[in-house]
C-alpha cells in the first residue's frame, strides 16, 4: 500500500465544527499515517469546543475504530514486508549450491528478519539420537557453539522431539522445559534470556531447530512465530535441494570416477594385449632383450634400462646413471623375493629370475605413477626376458663348447685331420686359413665362468675361437695384430667382472697347424707379464722388445736387429760411415763420449755429432736404460749374425 506523508493538522479557521467535519479529520490522519497521539486531537478539541456527551462518546468510538485501522494497515504493511523477504530469501537459497551456504545464508537471514541479538540452527543426529549445534550468527560463546541437546532437553530439545514451535521470554524462568546443566552452562556463557526456535521439517520428518533469541526479556509475537516458520520451511525445502544437489553431484563424480576408471581400465587391458602381442612376436621370430626393452617403452613409455644379476647396467649409456635407482641391486633383490615390481621413486624394478636363479632385472625410469596392470606388463616382460636369455644361454653354451672342443683339437698335440679342423670351423663361421692372433688370459680361478663366457661372446661376434685350456682363457680373433688383441680382450673381460686379467698376445697364426705354436708363445708372453710384475696387464711378444726374445720360440732376430738399428745400419750403407762403430765404442766407454773419442781417436766434438745423427735415426730415447739395453743387445746380435741392410 503507497505510504502518504503526513498531512498538517487543519485548523478550525470557522469555529467550532460539527461532529461530522471531526470524525472526518480521523480519515484525513489516517491518510497522513499520523502517530497514534495524533488521534486525540480531535476529541481534545471537541472538548474544548463545549460538545456534548454523546457526541464525545461517538468521536471517542470513531477515534478506536481509526486506530484499529491504522493497526490494520500497519499489521498489512508488515506482512507485505515479511512476504517480501521471505520471497528474496527463497531467491537467494535457490541461488545457493552447498549444504554450509545454504544453513549459514538461513542463520542469517532470520537473525535480519526477526532483528534479534543471536540466531542459530541444530540438527538432529539420528546415530547418537541428539541434536546438535550446527551454525551460529552473532553468538561469541565457544561452549554455546558446541552444545548438543537430547531430544526432549531445553527449549531445542523440546522443538526437536515434538515438532512444534515454542517461544520464552525469560528462558531459565520458564519451567515448561527440562533444564541440565550442560545447556543452561551454554545458554548463560552466551547470555541469552529470550528463544524462539521453530522446527525444520522434511516431509513427516524434523531434521533441525532454527532459533532467534535475545539477551534481555522479550515476547515473541504471533507474526515473528510465523515469520520464522515461514523461514524455517523455505530452509528445510532449500536445506533439501542442496543435499539432494550434492548428493546427485556426488554420483555424477562417482559416475565420472567410475568411466574413468573403466577407460584406463579398458586402456590397460588393450596396452596389456598389445604388449603380449609384441613379446610374443619377438620370441618368435629370434629377437632379444633390446626388442623386449623396446615393447616395453612402446607401452607404457619412460625408458628401460637392463640390469645383470648383480645390479648393474649391461649396456650403460651417457646418461645410465639418471635412468637407475639409488640402490639398483637392492631393488632387485626385493623385486627377486617378492616376485613383484618394486617402486623406488620413478623407478620400477623387476627381476629376471629362471626358477631361483637371477638372470638380471629390468628398470623402467617413469614420473607418472604404474598402474598394477601396467605392473603386470613389465612382471610380463621380465619373464619373457628370462626366457630369451635362457634360450640365449643355452644356444650359447651349446655353441660355446663346440668351439672349445675345436680350440682343444687345434692345440692339442699331434694334430690330425687339418681339413677336418677347417670344415669344423667353418660351420662355426670361423676360417682357420685367415691370419688369426691368438691370445692367453690369466684370470681368478673364480671369475673364470665369467671370464669365459666373455671371451666365447667375443670370439663368436668375431668369428674366432675360445675355450679353456690349461687353467687359462684362449682366443682366436682373426683380423687383428697380437697387440691389439690382447689389450681388446683384457678390457672386454675386465669389463665382464672378470677381475685383474693379464693377456698375452702372439702370431699371425695361418692355418690350424700354426695355432698350438702361437698359443705358446702367447702363454710365455703372459707369464713373463706377471714376472715382471704387471698382473692385469696385456702385451705381445714384440711390445716386449728383447724380452721377446727370451720369451719367443723360433722368433725372428734378424727382424728384431733391423726393427731396432735398421735406420743406422742403413745410414752406413749408404753414406760409408761408421755410426754402428761409434754406438759400440759409446756404450763400450761406459756412455762417456770423452773416453769414446779417444777409444776412436777422434776429437770428442766428432763423437758428439755423430750420437746426435744416431738420435735423429733412432729417435731422442734411444740413450734411455730401456732403450739402450734393446739397441747393446741388437749390436751384438748383429755382431753375431751380421745382419745386412734391405
Amino acid at each position: 500500500m503507497p505510504v502518504v506523508p503526513p498531512s498538517p493538522p487543519v485548523p478550525d479557521r470557522d469555529g467550532p465544527r460539527p461532529a461530522v467535519g471531526r470524525a472526518a479529520e480521523y480519515f484525513e490522519l489516517l491518510l497522513g499515517d499520523a502517530a497514534a497521539i495524533e488521534y486525540e486531537r480531535p476529541l481534545v478539541r471537541a472538548r474544548a469546543a463545549g460538545a456534548d456527551a454523546d457526541e464525545l462518546a461517538e468521536l471517542d468510538r470513531v477515534k478506536l475504530l481509526a486506530l484499529e485501522v491504522r493497526e490494520a494497515f500497519a499489521a498489512r504493511r508488515r506482512r507485505e514486508s515479511e512476504l517480501t523477504a521471505l520471497f528474496d530469501t527463497a531467491n537467494d537459497l535457490a541461488a545457493l549450491r552447498g549444504v554450509d551456504s545454504v544453513l549459514t545464508a538461513i542463520v542469517r537471514r532470520a537473525r535480519q528478519l526477526l532483528g534479534s541479538d543471536v540466531s542459530y540452527l541444530t540438527l538432529n543426529d539420528p546415530a547418537r539420537g541428539d541434536t546438535y549445534m550446527r551454525v551460529t550468527d552473532g553468538s561469541v560463546s565457544a561452549r554455546f557453539q558446541g552444545l548438543r541437546l537430547p531430544m526432549g532437553a531445553g527449549l531445542g530439545g523440546l522443538v526437536a522431539q515434538t515438532a512444534a514451535p515454542y517461544a520464552t521470554a525469560d528462558y531459565f524462568a520458564d519451567p515448561r522445559f527440562r533444564h541440565t546443566t550442560e545447556i543452561n552452562d551454554g545458554v548463560h556463557d552466551e547470555g541469552l534470556v529470550a528463544i524462539l526456535g521453530v522446527p525444520l521439517v522434511r516431509g513427516a520428518q524434523v531434521i533441525g531447530v532454527l532459533f532467534a533469541a535475545d539477551r534481555t526479556e522479550r515476547t515473541f509475537d504471533r507474526s515473528q512465530v510465523s515469520l520464522l516458520g515461514s523461514l524455517a520451511a523455505h530452509a528445510a525445502i532449500a536445506l533439501d535441494n542442496a543435499r539432494l544437489l550434492e548428493e546427485t553431484r556426488s554420483a555424477l563424480d562417482e559416475l565420472s570416477a567410475a568411466t574413468r576408471r573403466l577407460r584406463a581400465h579398458t586402456a590397460s587391458v588393450e596396452r596389456a594385449a598389445g604388449a603380449h602381442d609384441r613379446f610374443i612376436d619377438v620370441v618368435l621370430r629370434g629377437g632379444g632383450v633390446e626388442d623386449v626393452a623396446a615393447a616395453v617403452t612402446e607401452a607404457l613409455g619412460g625408458s628401460i634400462t637392463v640390469l645383470d644379476e648383480e645390479g648393474r647396467a649391461v649396456s650403460p649409456g651417457a646418461d645410465a646413471a639418471t635412468e637407475l635407482p639409488p640402490d639398483p641391486a637392492g631393488a632387485l633383490t626385493l623385486a627377486r623375493a617378492t616376485g613383484r615390481t618394486v617402486q623406488d621413486g620413478s623407478w620400477w624394478t623387476a627381476a629376471v629370475t629362471v626358477g631361483s636363479e637371477l638372470l638380471g632385472g629390468l628398470v623402467l625410469h617413469r614420473e607418472e605413477e604404474l598402474a598394477d596392470s601396467d605392473q603386470r606388463i613389465l612382471e610380463r616382460a621380465a619373464l619373457v626376458t628370462a626366457l630369451l636369455l635362457l634360450i640365449r644361454r643355452t644356444a650359447g653354451e651349446a655353441e660355446n663348447r663346440v668351439r672349445g672342443e675345436l680350440l682343444e683339437a687345434l692345440l692339442s698335440p699331434g694334430l690330425r685331420d687339418p681339413d677336418g679342423l677347417r670344415e669344423r670351423a667353418r660351420r662355426l663361421g670361423a676360417d682357420l686359413d685367415r691370419p688369426h692372433a691368438v691370445v692367453v688370459a690369466r684370470v681368478e680361478a673364480r671369475c673364470r665362468p665369467r671370464a669365459l663366457a666373455a671371451a666365447a661372446h667375443l670370439a663368436a661376434t668375431r668369428g674366432g675361437l675360445a675355450g679353456l685350456h690349461g687353467g687359462c682363457v684362449v682366443l682366436c680373433l682373426p683380423g687383428l695384430e697380437p697387440g691389439p688383441a690382447a689389450a681388446t680382450v683384457r678390457r672386454e673381460l675386465g669389463a665382464a667382472g672378470a677381475g685383474a686379467v693379464t693377456v698375452g698376445g702372439a702370431g699371425p697364426a695361418v692355418g690350424p697347424g700354426a695355432v698350438a705354436a702361437a698359443h705358446a708363445e702367447a702363454a710365455r708372453c703372459a707369464t713373463t707379464l706377471v714376472a715382471l710384475g704387471r698382473e692385469g696387464d696385456a702385451a705381445s711378444a714384440d711390445e716386449l722388445g728383447f724380452f721377446g726374445l727370451l720369451v719367443g720360440e723360433g722368433r725372428d732376430v734378424p727382424a728384431f736387429v733391423w726393427a731396432t738399428l735398421g735406420p743406422v745400419l742403413e745410414y752406413d750403407a749408404r753414406r760409408g760411415t761408421d755410426l754402428e762403430g761409434t754406438l759400440e765404442a759409446f756404450f763400450a766407454a761406459g756412455s762417456s763420449p770423452a773416453r769414446a773419442a779417444e777409444s776412436l781417436q777422434v776429437h770428442v766434438n766428432t763423437v758428439t755429432q755423430r750420437l746426435d745423427r744416431i738420435g735423429r735415426l733412432l729417435g731422442r730415447e734411444w740413450s734411455s736404460p730401456a732403450r739402450a739395453l734393446e739397441v747393446q743387445l741388437a749390436l751384438r746380435l748383429h755382431r753375431l749374425t751380421r745382419v745386412d741392410p734391405g
